[in-house]
Order: C-alpha cells, then sequence, then structure tokens
C-alpha cells in the first residue's frame, strides 16, 4: 500500500487551505465557486502524490469525476529532432496525471487528413498540435467544435489559443551574448527557405539582437534549400562569405538538420571548427554532442514544456474545450556551450 493522502500535505504544497482541497476532491468546488484553474491544480497534484491509488486500494469511488482517456499529439514527422527529445518527457509528464499519451503523423494528403480530424476526435479526449501539424484548416475544424487542443512551437497572432513554444527572442540573446564575449564580429546566418518563409520572426529575432551590439558587423543571412536525406549542400550558395571581403569568423545555423552537411562540407573545404569558423545551432539535433567538433546549440525547456503541455490540455479536456482563459507561454531555451564555438 502507497503512502497515505493526506490533505492538509496537498494544501501545503499548493499554498491553498485544506477546505478548498477538501472541496474539490470532494467534487463540490463548482458549488462554491472555485475557479476551474485552480481545480486542476489541486486534482493534478492530487494525481501524482497517489490520492485515486489510495482510494482503488480502498475499493473506494472517487466523488471526482475521473475520466483519463487518452490524449494525442499530431506532428509533421517522426523524424523531427524535437519530437525525439521532447516525447519521453510528455510521456512521463502525462502518465504522473493518469493519462493515455501517443503520437500520429499529419497525413501529407490534406483532402484525406481533413477526413481523420472526425476520427480523432472518437479516439482523442483532446490533441496537441506541434509545429507545421497547426494549420489553418485543422484549427478551424477543431474550434467550430470546442474541442480540446493545444498548439506546440506554433504561435498565431490572430487568435485566442493555448500555446506553448520556446522564446525565441530570448534564445537569439543568448546566442549574441555568446558571440560577442567571444570577439566575432562577421556573422553568417544559415536557414532552409521553407523556415524563411514559414517563421520569419525567428530570424528577424537574431538579426535584431545582432543589432544590438555595435561590434558585430551587419550580418549576412543565406538561404538554402533543404537537402533530402543523403544530399550535400550546393557550396556556391554561401562560399563566397567564408573568404575576404566578409570572412565569416561564426555561423549561426538556424534548423538543426543544417548542421551535418554544412559540417561535412567545411571538412571538404579543409576548414577547421571553431578555429577558422566557429559554428552554433538555434536548435538541438541528435548527436550533436558526438560530433568530431560538438556543437554548441540551444536546448529547448524539455521538461519544463512537457508539464505546462500536460496541465493545459489536461484542463481544456476538463472544461471540454470551453475554458475561459486562453495563455500563451513562452519558455526560455538554455544554452550549451561546446567546442564548436566554445573557445577563441
Amino acid at each position: 500500500m502507497g503512502k497515505k493522502f493526506k490533505n492538509k500535505d496537498l494544501a501545503a504544497r499548493l499554498g491553498v487551505s485544506g477546505t478548498l482541497v477538501s472541496l474539490v476532491l470532494n467534487n463540490k468546488a463548482d458549488q462554491q465557486g472555485i475557479r476551474k484553474d485552480t481545480q486542476e491544480k489541486v486534482l493534478s497534484l492530487a494525481r501524482q502524490m497517489g490520492y485515486f491509488d489510495t482510494l482503488q486500494e480502498k475499493n473506494e469511488v472517487s466523488p471526482v469525476d475521473e475520466k483519463p482517456g487518452v490524449l494525442g499529439m499530431i506532428v509533421p514527422s517522426l523524424n523531427d529532432p524535437f519530437v525525439v527529445q521532447i516525447t519521453p518527457f510528455l510521456q512521463k509528464a502525462f502518465s504522473s496525471i493518469g493519462v493515455g499519451f501517443s503520437i500520429v503523423t499529419k497525413d501529407p494528403d490534406d483532402q484525406r487528413y481533413d477526413r481523420l480530424i472526425g476520427a480523432f476526435k472518437k479516439f482523442y479526449s483532446g490533441l496537441i498540435l506541434f509545429g507545421d501539424a497547426a494549420d489553418d484548416n485543422t484549427i478551424r475544424a477543431l474550434r467550430t467544435t470546442d474541442y480540446p487542443f493545444v498548439l506546440l512551437e506554433k504561435t498565431t497572432k490572430t487568435l485566442r489559443l493555448n500555446t506553448i513554444s520556446t522564446d525565441s527572442a530570448a534564445g537569439a540573446l543568448l546566442v549574441v551574448n555568446h558571440i560577442e564575449k567571444l570577439g566575432y564580429k562577421n556573422i553568417l546566418i544559415i536557414s532552409d527557405r521553407k523556415s524563411i518563409r514559414e517563421y520569419p520572426s525567428c530570424i528577424q529575432d537574431v538579426i535584431d539582437a545582432l543589432g544590438l551590439k555595435p561590434g558585430i558587423n551587419r550580418p549576412v543571412v543565406v538561404e538554402l534549400d533543404k537537402p533530402s536525406a543523403g544530399d550535400e549542400l550546393d557550396p556556391v550558395q554561401f562560399e563566397k562569405f567564408l573568404r575576404p571581403p566578409f570572412r565569416a569568423d561564426a555561423m549561426i545555423v538556424m534548423n538543426a538538420n543544417l548542421v551535418y552537411p554544412i559540417m561535412s562540407l567545411l571538412r571538404k573545404k579543409k576548414l577547421r571548427v571553431p578555429q577558422d569558423i566557429a559554428v552554433i545551432s538555434m536548435e538541438e539535433g541528435t548527436g550533436f554532442d558526438l560530433m568530431f567538433s560538438p556543437v554548441t546549440c540551444l536546448r529547448k525547456p524539455l521538461s519544463g514544456m512537457s508539464i505546462k503541455v500536460a496541465n493545459m490540455i489536461w484542463s481544456e479536456v476538463k472544461n471540454s474545450g470551453k475554458g475561459k482563459f486562453k495563455r500563451q507561454i513562452n519558455l526560455s531555451p538554455e544554452l550549451i556551450v561546446r567546442s564548436s564555438c566554445g573557445t577563441i
């Protein structure tokens, strides 16, 4: 048998009264006008502390309407480094509140995918839409039926939606401060065309942060075609910036999937990293710490994001997608300094 659950312990951890906890756990919170978000905080921590497990051991039925269900996350691709990295944290976060979790890839056939939206509603209590999976058609289809959903790493300026994203501006400032400290002046920003078109604000955040540093020259932005698996980059696209008159000191790579082909190209050009040119990535990729020159990069706050996502989507489910408050949460990333851009 697990440790005995005590209301006063939960109340102390949340900073609320024992009476409030008792009202929530006895399904009387709505009668007393206790806010929905407060109820969800109590229930979420109660699950983590084993309240419902204790009731099962005693063969008692909880007065609280417990509806675990399964929550799904729609992603553009399972090969995305971020999806690979955050999945274990999401599984842990949902497991702690007793909810099932699974991942589905977005069907490239838009018409067939539209038909699947109805199926998702039958199988999942709520959905997390990651990145490009949160297209306008999907968002509109889910909103019209008050279906519970949350956007992950996708923001919208025109709609009030629940979103959780990495703070791009804070990450850009971390990178630029590090580059300034090392004395680099000529900066090359590398991105794929698709990202520049769909997420222009991310690159603009880097440009704006560099503009705040008088000792750093105006950066050059190079747009690359996203290489297919096994393909190499065309060096003509940025080769001229690796020699005078510009002669880049450091390269900021916006996309993790560009780092490997860029590092390979630099080796073929017999350019040493970081002695001849430093490389820093705005995203963390799988195996960055194992490369010949381990890559300095921004690490997204995976654990914090997962906890926020789990609590936010569960709150939406409990409110049947009609929650009064919509929250936009931005979490700061962490700069992981390695040898590719760690020393002068």
